[in-house]
């Protein structure tokens, strides 16, 4: 797939801003960004639901739809709408009947895991199992291509981690999948790739160690007695800062700045360990370098 030069505007907004992807065959990407980044507004030009003001993209060398109309691209949308009086099977079969070359209906439901849902019609399901029925309709046509925005969003922790065990059997097979979550650590456990949005752009781009390391970034963790965390947070170089009884956690992107100031202004600090950040704690550090360049 590739996305060259992606501009959407909504009014004032500008909800994608200059968006370059291209994801090679047998990728797992994820797409991350806050409320706002353009996460969604970016799966719904990939699959042709949007078009873009201006740029283009091609997946396997076709146009949206037209990959679509060959059952190469499955989409599992935040808010698609499910039949109120089809059953789940009638549904993820209707969808079947409609490509050339689709898997089983009951192979669908099972990579789902709501075989036993077959005969439930929609109304009757909770949000997770919705999520998991969209889930069985974008992989029924045997895609080449999945995408997905917030694909857990409704799911509790079991469903979740059940959901993703169920994904990771549908990419063993090779298929490319790109995923739009606010949820750091499905990210830093399911894909190859991760891809970090912010207004629009992309701030960010490579594996989760490439992204860690260029963040930059540290957490520093210190036992301060009688510290409050408007004072750590007037430390030099802190992006986040958590404080909690005498104990103190700091998100820096410089840690050798931040530390060299902390000892003389704390002498009574002690316990003190710095550590390399998590995915959630580089997505920090990055947009906050991205806010001052800005």
């Amino acid at each position: 797939m590739d996305a060259q030069s992606l501009y959407k505007t909504y009014g004032e907004v500008r909800a994608v801003d200059g968006v370059d992807l291209r994801i090679a065959p047998g990728e797992v990407v994820a797409l991350l960004g806050p409320n706002g980044a353009g996460k969604s507004t970016t799966v719904d030009m990939l699959v042709g639901l949007t078009k873009p003001d201006s740029g283009e993209v091609r997946v396997f060398g076709r146009r949206p739809y037209d990959a679509i109309q060959h059952g190469m691209i499955g989409a599992m949308l935040q808010e698609g709408a499910l039949l109120d009086d089809a059953t789940v099977e009638e549904m993820v079969g209707m969808v079947a009947s409609l490509h050339s070359a689709p898997m089983k209906v009951s192979d669908a439901l099972r990579r789902a895991g709501i075989e036993d849902l077959a005969r439930r019609r929609s109304t009757k399901l909770s949000g997770g199992q919705q999520q998991r029925v969209r889930f069985a309709i974008a992989v029924v046509s045997n895609p080449d291509l999945l995408l997905l925005d917030e694909p857990t969003a409704g799911m509790d922790v079991a469903t979740r981690r059940d959901f993703w065990a169920s994904m990771k059997e549908f990419t063993s097979t090779g298929k490319t999948v790109m995923f739009a979550t606010h949820y750091l650590e499905e990210a830093e456990e399911a894909a190859d790739r991760v891809v970090f949005l912010r207004r629009g752009r992309v701030v960010a781009d490579g594996s989760v160690e490439q992204i860690r390391s260029l963040a930059a970034g540290r957490t520093l963790t210190a036992t301060i007695p009688g510290v409050d965390e408007e004072s750590v947070r007037a430390l030099p170089c802190v992006v986040d800062v958590d404080v909690r009884m005498a104990k103190a956690t700091i998100l820096s992107s410089d840690s050798d700045t931040t530390l060299r100031a902390m000892l003389p202004r704390f002498p009574q600090a002690r316990d003190i360990e710095v550590v390399g950040v998590g995915l959630d704690e580089a997505f920090l550090v990055l947009t906050a370098q991205e806010g001052e360049e800005s």
